[in-house]
C-alpha cells in the first residue's frame, strides 16, 4: 500500500512538472520548479514557518542582549550567532547535550529550574523555535500531500501563552526574574518590544490553525484553560 501511495504521489509530481513547467508566472515574484509540487496552502504554510523562524532569530538576538549573563554559561567562544545557527540551521540539531537532550517542549522545565545552571536562553529558545517546529510536523517546507494538525498549532500558541505568564511572574529565589524580558527604563518608558514580538508569533500560530481547520473541517478543542495552573499542552 506504501508503496503504491509513493508511486502515485511520484507520477502526480511528474505530471504537474510535465504539465506546466514551461509556463511562466505573472509579476516580478522568482519562480520555483518545487512550488508546481505545492498548493496554495502549502505556500502559506511555507509563508508562516519563515516569519515564525524570523521572530524567532529576533526574539533570541533581544533575548541576549537584555541577558548577558546567559551567553557567559555557553561553551567558551560561543557567540549570538552560533547559538542561532544551532536553533535555525537546517537540518535542526535537536540533540543538544548542555540541555540534558531535551529539544522543544521538554527543555520549557530548564528555564525555571533554579537548579539549573546553564544559558536560560539556549533552553527557553530550544522550547519556544522546538515547539513550533514540532507543530509543522518538524519539516521546513509543505507539498501537495503533506498535511498539518490544526490542534498542534492551535496548543503552540497557548502554550506560548503559559510560558510568557511564567517569565512574568516566576523567579529565582533571589527574587530576580529567571530571564529580563519586558521592563521599565530609569525614565519610567515601558519596554515592550517582547511582548510584540510574543503576540506576534501567536497570531501567527493561531491564524495557521484557523486555516487548517477550514480547510480540513475539523474542529480546533478550545478548551478553558488557567496560565497560572495549566500544564503545558502536548505538540
Amino acid at each position: 500500500m506504501i508503496q503504491i501511495k509513493c508511486l502515485f504521489q511520484s507520477l502526480t509530481l511528474m505530471c504537474i512538472i510535465t504539465l506546466t513547467g514551461c509556463s511562466t508566472p505573472a509579476g516580478d515574484r522568482p519562480f520555483y520548479i518545487k512550488n508546481l509540487a505545492k498548493s496554495d496552502i502549502d505556500l502559506v504554510a511555507d509563508a508562516h514557518i519563515d516569519e515564525i523562524n524570523r521572530l524567532s532569530r529576533e526574539l533570541t538576538i533581544k533575548l541576549y542582549q537584555r541577558n548577558p549573563r546567559e551567553l557567559a554559561k555557553a561553551p567558551a567562544g560561543t557567540s549570538i550567532d552560533d547559538r542561532l545557527a544551532l536553533l535555525f540551521n537546517s537540518p535542526r540539531v535537536i540533540n543538544h547535550p548542555e540541555l540534558f537532550y531535551r529539544y522543544g517542549v521538554d527543555s520549557f522545565p530548564l528555564v525555571f529550574d533554579p537548579d539549573f545552571t546553564g544559558d536560560r536562553v539556549f533552553a527557553l529558545m530550544i522550547g519556544i523555535s522546538g515547539m513550533f517546529h514540532a507543530s509543522y510536523n518538524y519539516q521546513d517546507e509543505f507539498y501537495l500531500f503533506d498535511s498539518l494538525d490544526q490542534q498542534k498549532l492551535y496548543n503552540s500558541a497557548r502554550n506560548l501563552e503559559i510560558i510568557i505568564w511564567r517569565l512574568s511572574h516566576l523567579k529565582l529565589p533571589s527574587g530576580e526574574p529567571f530571564l529580563l524580558t519586558n521592563g521599565i527604563s530609569d525614565d519610567g518608558i515601558f519596554n515592550l518590544s517582547f511582548e510584540r514580538l510574543f503576540g506576534k508569533m501567536i497570531a501567527h500560530q493561531d491564524m495557521m490553525a484557523r486555516i487548517i481547520s477550514d480547510k480540513t473541517n475539523r474542529t480546533i478543542n478550545k478548551a478553558f484553560f488557567s496560565l497560572a495552573t495549566t500544564a503545558l499542552f502536548p505538540i
